[in-house]
């Protein structure tokens, strides 16, 4: 089966591309990087040629509001016409959990808008919302600190780990759609503040990190249902200390 990963070089993208082709399958890698662009729309045809399914796990260079909004409804818009055009049979993308209930971030904003342009497609698709990943908790810690303090809610995540997203995500695109939404998320909740203190702890940033409750995530006020998934989530097994401890590449 011809499958394409938009996103084919990034962090999930390219574990994805790997399990796929070592399951036998012809994958072809798409992102600018590698000649396919969903935004100029460069090389989208020719590497949608023949393909069954098409896994869209690229994000915006940007998450300024009106960059990130412009990427994903830009994006979304040219990568299902083009799917429509070639006769894609199922659209499967890569989601955040918790996405409806975070409007007051302009990222979450757009992935809503990613999200709402699929629904309205006639492909057959699966979104797959995903909680955070274990590799971010660096960039959270970055958009959360002030000199030497790092300011966060101490409402629950229940984070992942990269290959356990790519793993599942081989899963999700060889299944049949399911026209809605599915959760992924890691086996263990921590609060926020918490997940980001053991990180700086493992790499001996001496970063301070301060529980606030009036401190936002990437714009948005949360609670502890906020990045939390449902009941029915696929729930996977890598824990955030057994990542630490193992991890050469944390930084």
């Amino acid at each position: 089966m011809k499958i394409v990963v938009i996103g084919g070089s990034g962090l999930i993208g390219t574990k994805l591309a790997n399990n796929l082709r070592n399951l036998g399958h012809e994958v072809v890698a798409a992102s600018p990087s590698l000649g396919v662009n969903t935004i100029t729309t460069e090389g989208l045809t020719e590497a949608l040629s023949g393909a069954q399914v098409v896994v869209d796990v690229a994000n915006s260079p940007s998450f300024e509001d009106k960059a990130v909004l412009e990427f994903f409804e830009t994006s979304g818009r040219n990568l299902l016409a083009a799917e429509a055009a070639a006769g894609v049979k199922r659209h499967v993308a890569l989601s955040v959990v918790g996405t409806d209930r975070l409007l007051q971030s302009g990222y979450f904003r757009a992935k809503m808008a990613q999200e709402d342009l699929i629904r309205a497609s006639k492909i057959p698709y699966t979104i797959v919302r995903a909680t955070q990943f274990f590799e971010f908790v660096n960039g959270i810690a970055y958009t959360a600190t002030e000199g030497q303090t790092v300011r966060l809610p101490s409402a629950f995540v229940q984070p992942i780990v990269s290959d356990d997203v790519a793993a599942a995500m081989v899963d999700f695109t060889l299944e049949a759609p399911v026209n809605g939404i599915v959760e992924l998320a890691g086996p263990e909740r921590l609060h926020l503040d918490e997940l980001v203190r053991q990180y700086l702890s493992a790499i001996q940033d001496t970063r301070q990190v301060v529980a606030d409750i009036n401190a936002r995530y990437f714009g948005a006020e949360l609670d502890d249902q906020s990045l939390v998934p449902s009941d029915n989530a696929r729930i996977t097994t890598t824990r955030f200390r057994d990542w630490l401890s193992r991890s050469t590449t944390l930084v």
